[in-house]
């Protein structure tokens, strides 16, 4: 049985202010905690799983401390977890200090402007990584990457996707050679454009848009048209839709073989 001062430690890092003053963070459930074990063992500070769990996944185990492993109940797992049904393993994860890499002649780029919401923010990152764009620049005030909701929406797209906060202002002004492709309800017609340069595809929020003074910045206004009566799109399933025909159609497409939609 977990202590009483363990399930407060780790009910703790459900917080910001926690995960940024330890600088670790929290991921539930064998998808996302099989990709961490594979591919960056080295970051799991703390496992907690099911005998049973365990059992089936020794050989993965074996890639971290065996000190760093604690046998739980299903109960002990409830107490610490914060999905209503928990799925037999939640892990302590170290958050790594890596820098933001270059941008690459001919890549394309996501660009966030107060993306709020943690589940729409985790399917970004997702949508992202099915696509093959690694980097996504955010604005200070979208939702932290390490929010336990962002991080389980991302299903293990985590680990492959860069993410950068910092003014989107600044950082467009010192990138003046990306164009800027900016999704809004009056833009032109991603399914009438023939073709989209490399650059950046730039997101607003959910319910106020993209501010006037990014706008000002892109080169198009791009949209998704309306056919029936829904006032917007969510965020996430907005980018999806843009990204399917944006690839397609900038030189990044050949990477896909000319995917037909």
């Amino acid at each position: 049985m977990l202590s009483k001062s363990r399930v407060k430690y780790i009910q703790t890092l459900f917080h910001k202010k926690f995960r940024d003053q330890e600088n670790r963070f929290i991921i539930e459930g064998p998808k996302i905690i099989n990709e961490f074990l594979l591919k960056s063992p080295e970051t799991i500070y703390e496992l907690y799983a099911t005998g049973e769990w365990a059992k089936k996944s020794s050989k993965l185990i074996d890639n971290i401390s065996k000190t760093a492993l604690t046998i739980i109940s299903e109960n002990d797992l409830k107490n610490i977890s914060a999905l209503p049904s928990p799925n037999q393993a939640l892990a302590i994860v170290q958050k790594k200090a890596t820098s933001f890499p270059g941008i690459t002649p001919g890549e394309n780029i996501i660009m966030l402007d107060e993306i709020q919401d943690p589940g729409n923010m985790g399917t970004i990152i997702r949508i992202a990584d099915w696509f093959g764009i690694t980097k996504i620049i955010c604005s200070t005030n979208c939702a932290d990457i390490y929010n336990p909701k962002v991080i389980q929406s991302t299903m293990g797209s985590i680990l492959r996707v860069h993410i950068l906060y910092t003014d989107l202002l600044e950082w467009c002004k010192q990138h003046k050679n990306l164009p800027v492709y900016a999704a809004t309800l009056h833009g032109k017609s991603i399914y009438e454009t023939a073709h989209f340069e490399n650059g950046i595809i730039l997101m607003g929020n959910e319910s106020k848009g993209i501010k006037p003074e990014l706008l000002a910045l892109s080169k198009t206004q791009i949209t998704i048209p309306r056919i029936g009566g829904a006032e917007s799109l969510n965020a996430a399933v907005a980018t999806g839709i843009i990204l399917s025909h944006f690839v397609q159609k900038t030189t990044a497409g050949a990477a896909f073989g000319e995917v037909k939609i």
